[in-house]
């Protein structure tokens, strides 16, 4: 058990950033499934500016590494691009 208020809110504070992190990173893992299930080019086109918001915003606040993120949008970019 931690011994200082310091200690005690920096437990309260990750705990809170943990629950955060997850819902986003949850949240992004399911419109990355539902962009790459999507057979309909403009209705690709229309999710994947939304998709790369979302990586790019948990990239910037460090919940994924930046180049994953890129990776990411590189990959569903190509997989929209090549729909027909």
């Amino acid at each position: 058990m931690a011994n200082h208020k310091s200690s005690e809110k920096r437990i309260r504070q990750d705990e809170a950033r943990k629950v955060n992190n997850k819902y986003n990173a949850r949240s992004t893992r399911n419109a990355l499934k539902e962009i790459r299930s999507v057979t309909d080019k403009t209705q690709a086109a229309e999710l994947l500016p939304k998709v790369s918001s979302m990586l790019d915003k948990l990239a910037k606040r460090n919940v994924i590494h930046a180049n994953k993120a890129a990776n990411l949008k590189s990959e569903i970019a190509k997989q929209v691009n090549s729909l027909k």
